[in-house]
């Protein structure tokens, strides 16, 4: 089985951060292949840095079908491009926060979403709507520290910090972590806050790990069917679909 875990963002060492967490619950003979594009933003952390993300998540999804990949993950918590990337894909795409949302939901009445700028906290309370989680989720949290800077030690105890105020003032029975870059920092968060604390790279990973094993695709009907055959013109030249590639 081949598992691709593709970081949206062009940073090199959150790519491996990301991998090396995902790997850590994949069972023995998956095999996890962490990615970024060549194109896109160092971070995303606006709409606009979502929007320019998704050419070259959708390039890697692409290079992935080529290669005869299984599934996919989408590691970064505004699951961008997820609805075309599950259009492209033949095998399971998971965002994750999909993953994580639906995972906290089963530990406890509620959940904390605790994110990285306050500015994204819009975008965490759209997809617990979409995914039908707004029930779940008691509140979108951040704690004020931009992606690249999340690898700073110090970034840890305001972390922590942000994940005890959240469950203080929820009441919450878990916590969401709302970035990619925080993935390998569940085990420290769970013993400091001493609630659940979910990462979405792992969630993903098994979640599609889980839907491989047992022989399940999207059904490539209605919405998700193949994108139709067209042109592309421009920088999108590349991105064309040729009918045959329609027909796969």
């Amino acid at each position: 089985m081949r598992i691709r875990v593709i970081n949206p963002n062009t940073t090199a060492a959150m790519t491996a951060l990301i991998e090396a967490s995902a790997k850590l619950v994949a069972a023995p003979g998956t095999l996890v292949e962490g990615v970024n594009p060549t194109m896109g933003p160092a971070s995303i952390e606006s709409h606009y840095d979502e929007a320019l993300a998704v050419p070259g998540l959708l390039a890697e999804i692409a290079r992935g079908e080529a290669e005869g990949v299984d599934g996919y993950i989408i590691a970064c918590f505004g699951d961008p491009g997820l609805d075309a990337a599950r259009e492209l894909a033949r095998g399971p795409v998971i965002g994750i926060a999909e993953a994580a949302m639906q995972y906290a939901s089963h530990l406890g009445r509620k959940f904390s979403v605790v994110t990285t700028l306050g500015r994204t906290a819009g975008r965490a309370w759209d997809l617990a709507e979409r995914y039908g989680m707004e029930r779940f989720c008691a509140n979108v949290h951040a704690c004020e520290i931009p992606v690249l800077e999340l690898e700073d030690p110090k970034a840890r105890k305001v972390i922590a910090d942000a994940c005890r105020d959240a469950v203080a003032a929820d009441g919450s029975d878990a916590i969401v972590l709302g970035c990619a870059g925080m993935a390998d920092l569940c085990e420290y968060l769970s013993d400091e806050v001493g609630v659940p604390v979910i990462d979405g790279v792992a969630a993903a990973t098994l979640t599609v790990q889980s839907l491989v094993t047992m022989k399940l695709r999207k059904s490539g009907r209605g919405e998700f069917a193949a994108p139709l055959p067209k042109r592309y013109v421009g920088l999108l030249a590349d991105f064309g679909i040729e009918e045959k590639e329609a027909r796969a």
